[in-house]
């Protein structure tokens, strides 16, 4: 008996996992439009400046982190998850 609970704590579990990957994987596509934008930003502020801006750099890698957070989270290379249900990743 003590068998067949375990495997529906896994399966629960699993499901719990599914809806979680399942924004996730949301959040992955808002962040990937956002990378999108950032880039095009970065990129006209080069041609006008000469040279990019610190703060979309800083931004950048942070936004890098997280998105690495995400697939490693998708893949199931880790169980953390990513923000919000941890810290925001930062930009060094």
């Amino acid at each position: 008996m003590g068998e067949f609970s375990g495997s529906t704590e896994r399966k629960r579990n699993i499901w719990m996992r599914g809806l979680f990957m399942l924004l996730m994987g949301f959040a992955l596509h808002v962040s990937g439009t956002m990378l999108a934008v950032i880039a095009v930003i970065q990129f006209v502020i080069v041609l006008v400046n000469g040279s990019p801006n610190a703060r979309l750099l800083v931004f950048g890698r942070s936004l890098a982190n997280y998105l690495r957070q995400i697939v490693n989270y998708l893949t199931f290379v880790t169980e953390t998850m990513p923000f919000p249900f941890s810290e925001w990743p930062t930009g060094e």
